[in-house]
Order: C-alpha cells, then sequence, then structure tokens
C-alpha cells in the first residue's frame, strides 16, 4: 500500500483518506470537515503558487492551506 500526503497530489487525483495526524484544533477541524479515514477526495485545484488546494469531499468543495494538507496521509486511487 502505497500512501503520500494530500498536499502530494496533483488536480485531477483522486485518494483515500487512511490518517489524519497532528493534534489539537488543526486536527478537530480537518476531521469536523468531513476528511475522516475512508474518505475519498478529489484534487480540484492549486493556486499558482500551490497554497491554498481545493478539494472535494463529500459533494463539497473546500480549500485547505498546504500546510494542513500536509497533516492528511491518502493513499492514492489507480487510474
Amino acid at each position: 500500500m502505497v500512501t503520500t500526503t494530500l498536499a502530494a497530489l496533483e488536480p485531477g487525483a483522486t485518494a483515500k483518506v487512511i490518517q489524519v495526524k497532528g493534534r489539537g484544533s488543526a486536527r478537530k477541524r480537518i476531521l469536523d470537515m468531513g476528511m475522516v479515514p475512508g474518505t475519498l477526495i478529489e484534487v480540484i485545484r492549486k493556486a499558482p503558487l500551490g497554497d491554498p488546494i481545493e478539494f472535494k469531499v463529500k459533494g463539497y468543495h473546500i480549500s485547505l492551506r498546504k500546510d494542513d494538507a500536509d497533516f492528511i496521509e491518502v493513499q492514492p486511487n489507480e487510474v
């Protein structure tokens, strides 16, 4: 099983959340957005300098800073 961080994925890629690292309010905020283990995520687009990144999660579009996306470990889906 190959894993990477959500920030490392390119636009158009899909992945399944494996775990959310980190502690405290930042981790809780990410989990409250629906990025819980097992959730499928699609990368929609990245800003020109790579920050923020827009994702589609459970039918909603969410933007995260690159630093926050680095806390989310995912398993990319094979195309």
